[in-house]
C-alpha cells in the first residue's frame, strides 16, 4: 500500500513551486500586512469562520501534507506510531527498517524474543514498555483478528498502547477513513488560535471535530502538525515569517523581525531534510538520512 496521503492527488505541480516559495512568501508578507489580533469577543461564529480560512491557507502553503512516518501497510504504520511516542517521527523512521526486516507480520512480532526487539528499537526510547505493547498488540491481531489490523476505531483502542490519537492516525492514513490527530503540536497550536481553551486531547478532539466538515479532518491535521513543526514553534515561533499571521491572535510571542524569523524556518520551509527516509513523490524537501548518516 502507497504510503501517500489521499486528498493531495493532482496537486503535484503545485506542490512542487508552491512549496518552495511559501518560505519566500511568508517572509516578505509579513512586511506588507500589519497581522491584526482577533477581536477580545469573538463570536463563535467569527471563530468557526477564520478557524477555516487558516485552514484554506494552511492547504495553499502544504499541498505536500502527509504523515511524517514511513509506512506500506496498517501494521507498519500501527507499530510506528507506537514507537513514535516520545520521540521524533525521524528516530521511529530509522528505526523501522531493521524493525520490519525482522518482523514483516504481526505473528512474527508477536513470537519475537524480547530482548532482541528491545536492543532494535531501543533508539525510540522506553523501549522496554514499547516492546510489550508492541508484542502485546501483535498477539491480539493475530489471535483476534487474523492477523489483520481492524479498520474501526473501537476495535483499535483496545490494543496495547493504542489511544484516540494512534487510532485516528491509523483510521485516516491507512483506511482513509477521517480523523482528528491530536498531538501535542495540533493541541498547542489549535489552542494557540483560540480555537479552544481545552488541555484534554479528547476534548480538544471534539472540539475541532465541529469546527470542520468530517471530509477535512485527516488533512487537517497534517496541515496543523506541519505547520507547527516548520513555523509555529512551541519556544519561539517564527511569527514574522508565517503566511497565516494576519488571522492569528498570539502574534508577536514569537520573533516578528522577518529576516530574523526566517532563520527559524524548518525542514523543507528552511532547505533542510524533512523527517522521512521515503517522502512522498510530491514532497519538495530532501529525505531524511538513514540511522548513522546524520
Amino acid at each position: 500500500m502507497s504510503s501517500s496521503t489521499p486528498g493531495t492527488t493532482g496537486k503535484k505541480a503545485k506542490a512542487a513551486t508552491g512549496a518552495k516559495a511559501a518560505p519566500r512568501k511568508a517572509a516578505t508578507g509579513a512586511k506588507a500586512a500589519a497581522p491584526r489580533k482577533a477581536p477580545k469577543a469573538e463570536s463563535h461564529l467569527a471563530m468557526v469562520r477564520r478557524a477555516r480560512r487558516i485552514n484554506r491557507e494552511l492547504a495553499e502553503v502544504y499541498p505536500y501534507a502527509h504523515p511524517e512516518l514511513d509506512f506500506r501497510n496498517p501494521f507498519e504504520l500501527l507499530v510506528a506510531t507506537v514507537l513514535s511516542a516520545q520521540t521524533t517521527d525521524l528516530r521511529v523512521n530509522q528505526t523501522t527498517p531493521a524493525l520490519f526486516a525482522a518482523y514483516p507480520t504481526p505473528e512474527d512480532m508477536a513470537a519475537a524474543v524480547p530482548e532482541e526487539m528491545e536492543e532494535i528499537i531501543r533508539p525510540t526510547g522506553f523501549f522496554r514498555a514499547k516492546t510489550k505493547s508492541l508484542m502485546g498488540l501483535s498477539a491480539a491481531l493475530r489471535d483476534e483478528f487474523g492477523g489483520e489490523v481492524p479498520g474501526r476505531l473501537e476495535d483499535l483502542v483496545k490494543l496495547p498502547g493504542v489511544g484516540r490519537k494512534t487510532a485516528n492516525v491509523v483510521l485516516g492514513n491507512a483506511f482513509g477513513v477521517p480523523g482528528i490527530t491530536v498531538d501535542t503540536h495540533f493541541g498547542r497550536l489549535v489552542r494557540r488560535w483560540k480555537w479552544t481553551d481545552e488541555e484534554d486531547p479528547v476534548k480538544v478532539e471534539a472540539v475541532v471535530a465541529g469546527i470542520f466538515p468530517k471530509s477535512e479532518w485527516t488533512m487537517l491535521s497534517h496541515r496543523v502538525v506541519f505547520h507547527g513543526r516548520r513555523i509555529c514553534h512551541a519556544r519561539k515561533p517564527a511569527c514574522g515569517a508565517c503566511p497565516i499571521a494576519p488571522l492569528c491572535p498570539s502574534y508577536g510571542e514569537g520573533e516578528t523581525d522577518p529576516e530574523k524569523a526566517g532563520k527559524l524556518l524548518k525542514y523543507e520551509m528552511g532547505g533542510y531534510p524533512g523527517q522521512r527516509l521515503s517522502p512522498p513523490a510530491d514532497y519538495p524537501g530532501k529525505p531524511a538520512p538513514a540511522l548513522g548518516n546524520g
